[in-house]
């Protein structure tokens, strides 16, 4: 599968922004799919992930950011409110069809990654 992540952008404290992850080649609805995020010289940092029905949020961004899907788009989307200068960052999609949920944070467990899409929030 591969996947086309777009929706990033400049914007100010407080604002949204909705990050899109389109799949090809493949049926979103099979795979697991997480949204990470990296700084420069950071790791790569776990956002928000589901597998079938669970879904799973890092606690940074838990009641702020939503993941979601759009089968009949075969896209993931991440909306993402009430924005703060840390949540800067490129964002990735990435999916894997045969991770577990144990796993399900873990970047290194995802085969399929997409080009990542920068957020920036300045204060």
């Amino acid at each position: 599968v591969q996947l086309q992540a777009s929706g990033g952008g400049m914007v100010q404290t407080g604002d949204s922004l909705r990050l899109s992850c389109v799949a090809s080649g493949g049926t979103i609805s099979r795979y697991a799919v997480g949204w990470f995020r990296q700084v420069p010289g950071k790791e790569r940092e776990f956002v928000a992930a589901f597998k079938r029905g669970d879904i799973h949020y890092a606690d940074s961004i838990k009641g702020r950011f939503t993941i979601s899907r759009d089968t009949a788009k075969n896209t993931v989307y991440l909306q993402m409110n009430s924005l703060k200068p840390e949540d800067t960052a490129v964002y990735y999609c990435a999916a894997d069809s045969g991770i577990i949920t144990s796993s399900i944070r873990v970047a290194a467990q995802y085969d399929y990654w997409g080009q990542g899409t920068l957020v920036t929030v300045s204060s």
